[in-house]
Formats: structure tokens, C-alpha cells, sequence
């Protein structure tokens, strides 16, 4: 697992393990999984990540949804989450690209959607394709 960085207080990755141990130690006081249960055999459950970083003191919100598959509902449940959490603040899926993508959609209208599309290609995630979907989500407001 290597964090990217979405803002000075946003990190973004692909699949984390229940060793979240690291994440405290560099100051990580939220966790977001994006990742639903079984998309993969060998993939930590989300109760085990969800119990590690209870026992580091670290807050855990999940909004699961499969790749290209979120909803209005999922997209507002993590604006809720990232109004509410403290940061810095670490978001995963299988590999950080379905994080970045609600994400990007969270922040349309909060930013300038060319700002949006900037961060997630400085963390490696082109999200070009996205424009037009960020554009319609900024116009609602």
C-alpha cells in the first residue's frame, strides 16, 4: 500500500490490511473504505480494518460500492463523511481509483472542477473521463 495524496489532508489507496498501525504513527485520525466485502477472496474483511483502527484510536467510516456503480446516495453519504471526520484522512478501494472517483464527485461544486481533476492526476489518478459527470454535480450545487 503506497498513500497518494488528494490534498494536504486526504490520502488516497488501493486494498489496506487490518496493520493499521502505520496509519496512526503518521498521524491518520480517519479511515474511509470504499471497498465492498468479498471482491476478491484474499481481501481483509471490513470488520477486521474497522476493529484495527478502533484500537488505534482511529475513526472508520465504510460506504461500499462496486467499481462505477455509486449512487447519489453513496456520493452524498461521503461528503457527509468528509464534513464530519477529523483528518488527516485516508480513503481506500482495491486500488484508489473508485476513492478518487467519489471523492472528485464529493468535492464538485465545494471546488473548481479543474482543481478536482489537477489533485487526482498529482496522486496518479486520471480522471479526465469525469469531467463532464463533475460539471453536471457542481451545476446542481
Amino acid at each position: 500500500m503506497q498513500p497518494r495524496r488528494l490534498t494536504d489532508d486526504i490520502l488516497v489507496s488501493g486494498q489496506i490490511t487490518p496493520a493499521v498501525a502505520a496509519l496512526a504513527a503518521q498521524g491518520v485520525r480517519s479511515i474511509i473504505n470504499n471497498r465492498p466485502d468479498g471482491e476478491e477472496m484474499s481481501q481483509p474483511s471490513i470488520a477486521s480494518i474497522e476493529q484495527a483502527a478502533a484500537e488505534q484510536g482511529i475513526a472508520f467510516v465504510s460506504i461500499p460500492f462496486t467499481s462505477g456503480r455509486q449512487t447519489l446516495e453513496d456520493v452524498e453519504a461521503f461528503a457527509r463523511a468528509l464534513d464530519e471526520l477529523e483528518r488527516p484522512l485516508f480513503v481506500y478501494c482495491r486500488s484508489g481509483m473508485r476513492s478518487s472517483s467519489i471523492w472528485a464527485m464529493a468535492e464538485a461544486g465545494r471546488r473548481p472542477v479543474d482543481e478536482i481533476l489537477a489533485a487526482a492526476a498529482n496522486a496518479g489518478y486520471d480522471l479526465a473521463p469525469m469531467r463532464p459527470v463533475l460539471e453536471a454535480l457542481a451545476a446542481r450545487g
